[in-house]
Parts: C-alpha cells; sequence; structure tokens
C-alpha cells in the first residue's frame, strides 16, 4: 500500500487535481452560507464586504476569465522549462523539474481558482432569498492568493532554470541515495561481512520480470518475510537501476524443495520505463556526467559550467567509495541470512563516472585539472581500501589526454593537481615529461 500512495504522491496529476477538489469543497460551502445563511452574513460581516448577486456575477465572471489566462500562462511557461531542461541539460533531467512540487502546486492553485469561480457562477442565483453574497469576496481574496503563488512561481522558475541550481538538485538527489544505503548498514538485521556463510538452499525459484524496464526499487522488508515464509533464501541477480526484459529473473528463492509461489513480482520489486534516483546513486552521477558532456558541447560550449558540476561530483563519488564493498545481507528476527543484495563497486563506477569525460575533455586542460579536482575531493572523504581505485583513475586520464593540445605551462599546472592527489592517496607521484618540437607528433610520455 506505501509503494501505490507514493506512486500516487509523484504523479503529475495529483496535487492539481487535489486544489481542485478543495476549491469545490470551497464553492459548495460558501454557495450554501449565500443561499441559507443570508441574516447570519449581514449580523457578522461588515456590510462593505457584501455584495448584490449582479455584482458578484460580474465579478466571479472577470475572475474565472483572468484566472484561466493565468493557468494557461503558467502551462506554456512549465513546457518552455521542460524544452529547455531537455535540450540545454539533459533529457534524464526532466524528472527533477516534473517531480517540482511547487510548480505543481501553483499550477493547482490556478485550476482551483477557475473551478471555484466557475462553480460559484453556476450555483449563484437570482432568487437567493437575500441580497448579499460572500461568494465574490472569497473569490476576491482567492485571486489575490493567486497573485502572490504567481509571483513565487516567477522567482521559482527563474532559480530553477539556473544551472547552478540544477546541479545543486542532482547533488543533493544522489546524496539522498547514497545515505539511502548508508541507513541500510544500521539496521540491526543487516550484514555485509558474511564470507562463505551465505549458503543457498538447493531448489531455485526464479522469479522474473513482468515487463521490461529498468529497476527502480527493490522492496526489501518484503522480501525478508517472503524467504522467511517460504524458509528459505532470496538472491538479487540485478543492480538497481539495471535494465531486465520480461521474463527473465530478477530475484531467485532459494528453498529445499519445489514449491508454487504465491506472491507476484511487483510485491518485491518495482520495474519502470525510465530510471529513478530513489535507490540509484548511479542514476544520479550519470545525469550530471550527462549536464557537464553538454556544457563542453562544441554547440553550447560553456567549460565553467562544465568545471563546477565535475567538483559536485567529487563529492557524491566520496560518499559513495564510503559504502562497503560487498554484498548487504539482510536477516530475519532469527539472525538467519534471508536476502542478498548486491550493489554497483567502486571502481565500476569511477570508470562509468569518468570514461566518457575523458574522452570528450581530453584537450581541454580546465576539464582534466577539473576531473583532478574531483579526485581529491573524492580521496578527502573516501577510506583507504577506495583510494586505490581514484589513483588508477588519475593514471587513466593522463592515457587520454591529448599531449598535442597540452602547452608547457598547462603540464605545471596539471602537475600540481597529480602531486596533491598522490599525496593524499599515499603512493609515489607521476611526473608529465616535458615536450620538446620533435615529440609533439608522438604526445606527452610518463616518467616514473
Amino acid at each position: 500500500m506505501d509503494r501505490y500512495w507514493l506512486k500516487i504522491k509523484e504523479s503529475i496529476w495529483f496535487i492539481p487535481t487535489l486544489y481542485s477538489l478543495i476549491s469545490v469543497v470551497i464553492a459548495i460551502v460558501f454557495s450554501t452560507i449565500d443561499h441559507l445563511y443570508d441574516d447570519i452574513l449581514l449580523m457578522y460581516v461588515p456590510h462593505v464586504l457584501l455584495t448584490t448577486v449582479e455584482l458578484a456575477q460580474t465579478i466571479l465572471g472577470g475572475l474565472s476569465a483572468a484566472l484561466l489566462t493565468m493557468t494557461t500562462f503558467t502551462f506554456s511557461t512549465i513546457m518552455l522549462v521542460l524544452t529547455t531542461y531537455s535540450s540545454q541539460f539533459s533529457p534524464r533531467t526532466l524528472k527533477n523539474f516534473v517531480r517540482d512540487p511547487m510548480v505543481w502546486r501553483v499550477l493547482g492553485v490556478f485550476m482551483g481558482g477557475f473551478i471555484y469561480t466557475t462553480l460559484s457562477l453556476l450555483f449563484m442565483q437570482e432568487s437567493i432569498s437575500g441580497e448579499s453574497v460572500i461568494s465574490s469576496l472569497v473569490g476576491v481574496l482567492y485571486a489575490m492568493v493567486c497573485l502572490v503563488f504567481f509571483a513565487i512561481f516567477i522567482h521559482h522558475i527563474a532559480k530553477s532554470i539556473q544551472v547552478n541550481t540544477l546541479i545543486e538538485k542532482l547533488t543533493i538527489e544522489g546524496k539522498a541515495a547514497v545515505d539511502c544505503y548508508k541507513e541500510l548498514l544500521q539496521r540491526e538485521d543487516m550484514t555485509t561481512n558474511i564470507d562463505g556463510h551465505w549458503k543457498v538452499e538447493k531448489v531455485a525459484h526464479p522469479i522474473n520480470a513482468e515487463n521490461d524496464g529498468y529497476i527502480q526499487l527493490f522492496h526489501l522488508d518484503q522480501m525478508v518475510k517472503v524467504a522467511q515464509t517460504y524458509d528459505g533464501q532470496i538472491e538479487i541477480e540485478c543492480c538497481i537501476g539495471d535494465f531486465v526484459q520480461a521474463n527473465t529473473p530478477v530475484v531467485t528463492l532459494y528453498v529445499n524443495e519445489k514449491i508454487e509461489i504465491e506472491e507476484k513480482p511487483s510485491q518485491l520489486f518495482t520495474i519502470g520505463r525510465e530510471r529513478d534516483t530513489r535507490q540509484d546513486p548511479v542514476f544520479a552521477i550519470q545525469k550530471m556526467v550527462e549536464v557537464s558532456l553538454r556544457a563542453i558541447s562544441p554547440g553550447i560550449n560553456d567549460p565553467n559550467t562544465t568545471i563546477h558540476n565535475i567538483h559536485q561530483l567529487g563529492r557524491l563519488l566520496g560518499s559513495y567509495s564510503q559504502l562497503p564493498q560487498a554484498d548487504f545481507v539482510f536477516n530475519d528476527a532469527k539472525s538467519i541470512h534471508r536476502v542478498k543484495l548486491r550493489i554497483h563497486s567502486f571502481d565500476e563506477v569511477l570508470y562509468h563516472t569518468y570514461y566518457q569525460l575523458s574522452h570528450y575533455g581530453k584537450g581541454d586542460i580546465s576539464v582534466l585539472a577539473a576531473i583532478s579536482d574531483s579526485l581529491i575531493n573524492a580521496a578527502q572523504l573516501a577510506p583507504l581500501t577506495a583510494k586505490e581505485e581514484l589513483w588508477k583513475i588519475q593514471l587513466y586520464m593522463i592515457e587520454s589526454m591529448d599531449g598535442k593540445e597540452i602547452q608547457s605551462l598547462d603540464r605545471q599546472f596539471y602537475q600540481k593537481k597529480i602531486d596533491r592527489l598522490a599525496e593524499l592517496v599515499g603512493t609515489k607521484t607521476t611526473m608529465l615529461k616535458s615536450q620538446s618540437k620533435s615529440d609533439l607528433e608522438e604526445g606527452y610520455e610518463l616518467k616514473p
């Protein structure tokens, strides 16, 4: 039930629909007051705040048209921002804007205002017992609230369209995904160092994907319950974010004998058409890399954005390096191993983070230096076991470097970054050999 409720809350239509329903209730309540409690209005509400039916119809009609216009403008602005996100940043970042509750809250307020004014006009009749109504006052107040939300919306859009704001959101999103696994490490029913104690039963019962798509979520608590119910163990065959085809195994239940599994695959894992960052920090890293690649493309040519983004990648990778490079094993109440989960190894994540950046930035010393800075940032947070992998990536970047594009002062600048990283990881540095004119055709060389 929780996952269905979460899916509903994250859908685009939920917030506008909720605000529209609230507006319907408000319209019904105040129309009822106008019809049945006119005497009470005259007693407790100042007469200057009440209007005649004819004037109320004029006010509500004008507000209805104005709010519909504002709703149309807001929707057009949202579509323009979505186009900008897709073309300037990355198509994968669209969801970051689509999931922004402020955007749909503002749209919901405008839609609710239009619905309220329209329904109030529908309910308002010339045959109302008294001469004074309050629905027009509520409509005017609602319009003022809409104006406030409109100003907030413009400010929010102007801030959201800035690339630095997007990078910050992506970093926070990736950090939250890493923290999700760190929280798992704090659970009493979870262990990581089992060293051969994981022994599965003989009969394997694969649980297949029902459709093609990306693995978005693993429902680990439900898996533990299922394994305990059948007195078996579950091995998760894929990593979060992997693409799977229909009728291919995602998890495997091992028990002593052949049984019929009653649980549906959707109770154990969620598959969708797109990747999701809630349990997938690698996808958050991928989106940041795509923003960097767009920024250094010839069509955009914004290396400073790439540099800033790569620096943030170092923070995120440093946080990811703190995760144990071992399987996550979840136990039941009796401390029996029930579910085994594996995550992407740190060296794999590092390679997939930098291999495209090394290709497209190999001739730009500012990008190469930013990558070394990001490795330095990661090394400051990484445990000793992960620092060796960071140094391997630095050597990989040096191998990818285009020596024909790097000048003598560039090499001196880059050498300082390499020396700093070598000091942090506790290894001997690598010297970039100076080039003479005869060496220019051969590129750079490494000198130990």
